[in-house]
């Protein structure tokens, strides 16, 4: 187990999302340059060092759906304004009275496909793996394909094929076909987490930006069986 797993079921929470960055590099899984600073200050400085544009994210265990909650902040492209973020996302978590343990400056990913790729606990047949079209369509389209772990890569290849958006990532019109290789990898890796950690009841990556060349997870959500509900945005 690793230690911001083992700090988190201490502290009855959920994975920060720090600390679920953490967990998927540990794993190989690319993620944004980021940082978790808790001043305006270490905020102009973080962006600076990542590099323009930047996103930032509020980061307290009282809020799982950031942005539901106003709670992030797209776009950022210079130090003024990244201030500015760290003040308005510090404040926004006070008037909910959250425990606020800083805020996410990350570097903003180019645009790309997006997918998601999650694992839930079922009570029957325990973890399940999920993968389909990504970002806000999810909860449109429901376009989305499930398997039991353990996955074979055969297993992880075939679900990725069963979503209707599946021609989206063999390329349209003009646009090359998407990175099928590293998505795969990811779905498997995603199933060797579920096995290995069954404490997580709840793993949403979303959106994955899939490029021609490679991914990147810029959303991670990570709910721990032990933890405390978190409250509502």
């Amino acid at each position: 187990m690793t230690t911001a797993l083992h700090a988190a079921l201490q502290e009855g929470r959920h994975l920060l999302e720090p600390e679920a960055y953490a967990l998927l590099e540990a794993y190989g899984v690319p993620v944004p340059s980021h940082r978790l600073v808790t001043s305006a200050e270490q905020a102009a400085a973080a962006a600076a060092e990542i590099g323009y544009p930047v996103v930032a994210k509020i980061v307290s265990p009282d809020i799982v759906h950031k942005t539901e909650a106003g709670g992030v902040l797209l776009n950022l492209t210079d130090g003024p304004t990244v201030q500015s973020a760290y003040r308005q996302l510090t404040e926004r978590g006070r008037a909910r009275k959250a425990a606020l343990r800083g805020v996410l400056i990350s570097r903003m990913a180019p645009p790309a496909i997006e997918v998601i790729v999650g694992l839930t606990q079922d009570v029957q047949f325990g973890p399940v793996i999920m993968f389909g079209l990504g970002g806000i369509f999810v909860e449109v389209y429901q376009d989305v394909a499930f398997r039991l772990v353990p996955l074979s890569e055969r297993d992880a290849a075939a679900m990725i094929r069963e979503v209707k958006a599946f021609p989206l990532l063999q390329g349209i019109r003009g646009k090359g076909p998407a990175d099928l290789a590293a998505l795969t990898d990811l779905v498997l890796t995603v199933s060797r987490i579920a096995e290995a950690h069954r404490e997580i009841v709840e793993m949403d990556l979303n959106p994955v930006l899939v490029y021609d060349t490679g991914l990147c997870v810029v959303d991670a959500r990570v709910l721990l069986r032990q933890a405390a509900a978190p409250q509502k945005p």
